[in-house]
């Protein structure tokens, strides 16, 4: 999308929708939960693409239907020039091996009745990949690589703190050298202390691996930290997509300046000069979702076009892509 780098994975029109059933006995499809509704992006080899958005915006059912932990009911996702859509089950599963995730919750994501050794091991298990010694040694060495003690494998989840488990889902999502990982919200649950260092050990890992990841979070902050690029994710769709300092510092929907007028900034003048937007009211249900522009109930700036017609996601500037009726009004606001 506007650049020479090779993607990865490439996300074209994908939706994923939760039927809704109603009826004791005989059940009836009544509707549908539209979690993600009609997204495209790309993500670049080697790079960080930030994911945002408010809770419920359909930011990890994303990160979920891109691994195929949901089956997307439209759409393509092109994972290294394959369609994972068309391939069959046997198909997926060794594509899958070059695709992992990130757990946001390291307490809820590692088996309580499985030593560190067996829930690093576990991933290798099941591709058959590595038996015995050799298993045993990849298990050291993954444990070494996010900073843990090899001498741990015998100790179980509840022995650990949660900056220590988290690593533990990390080492196990490095186990079958993937070529993707999706961090779903993993720092979210960690102390403000511990969080720096998982970024840290994320940034360093990728460095030394090569690795490609989806980074979804809600720390504003720390996703200009670690992103390339940013996307912002409202109600199922991607309403904007840029380099990381494009979007913190000319934002072109009115969804994302809100988000970035929110963010904290240590220089006190800077601070008291800002305009901080206040967006009132909730956001919409998925399983109804407004006509038009879905932002137009909330929106400072909403015209009678935002409810008659939805807005294309197209390139407003040079990679800095946004889906609004009046975005280029905002170039020089």
């Amino acid at each position: 999308m506007g650049t020479e780098k090779k993607p990865l994975v490439q996300v074209r029109q994908l939706k994923k929708y939760f039927p809704i059933y109603r009826g004791a006995v005989i059940q009836r499809h009544v509707g549908d939960i539209k979690a993600v509704d009609g997204v495209t992006f790309d993500i670049f080899q080697g790079e960080t693409l930030g994911l945002v958005g408010e809770t419920g915006s359909g930011k990890t059912t994303v990160g979920r239907t891109i691994l195929y932990l949901y089956e997307p009911t439209d759409g393509s996702i092109i994972f290294d020039g394959v369609d994972l859509v068309t391939l069959k089950e046997n198909e997926l599963r060794k594509v899958r091996a070059r695709m992992q995730m990130i757990f946001q919750d390291p307490y809820a994501s590692l088996n309580p009745r499985m030593t560190v050794g067996s829930i690093v091991s576990a991933p290798m298990e099941v591709h058959g990949l590595l038996k015995g010694k050799e298993r045993s040694r990849r298990v050291d060495e993954l444990l070494e690589m996010v900073g843990l003690n090899p001498e741990f494998v015998n100790r179980y989840p509840h022995e650990f703190s949660g900056g220590q488990r988290q690593r533990i889902g990390i080492a196990r999502a490095l186990a079958l050298n993937p070529d993707l990982v999706v961090c779903d919200e993993p720092i979210s649950s960690l102390d403000v202390s511990i969080q720096a260092q998982v970024v840290n050990l994320l940034e360093e890992l990728q460095n030394m691996l090569g690795l490609t990841y989806l980074f979804i979070a809600h720390d504003l902050s720390m996703v200009r930290h670690i992103s390339d690029r940013m996307a912002v994710m409202y109600l199922g769709k991607i309403v904007e997509l840029a380099d990381r300092d494009e979007i913190y510092l000319r934002p072109l929907h009115p969804y994302t300046q809100a988000l970035m007028s929110a963010v904290p900034v240590p220089d006190p003048e800077l601070a008291e000069s800002r305009r901080r937007i206040i967006l009132e009211g909730d956001i919409p249900s998925p399983a109804n979702p407004p006509p038009g522009c879905n932002f137009n109930t909330r929106c400072p700036f909403v015209k009678d076009i935002c409810i008659q017609a939805e807005p294309e996601f197209i390139e407003i500037q040079p990679n800095h892509w946004a889906a609004c009726h009046f975005a280029g009004d905002f170039i020089h606001t």
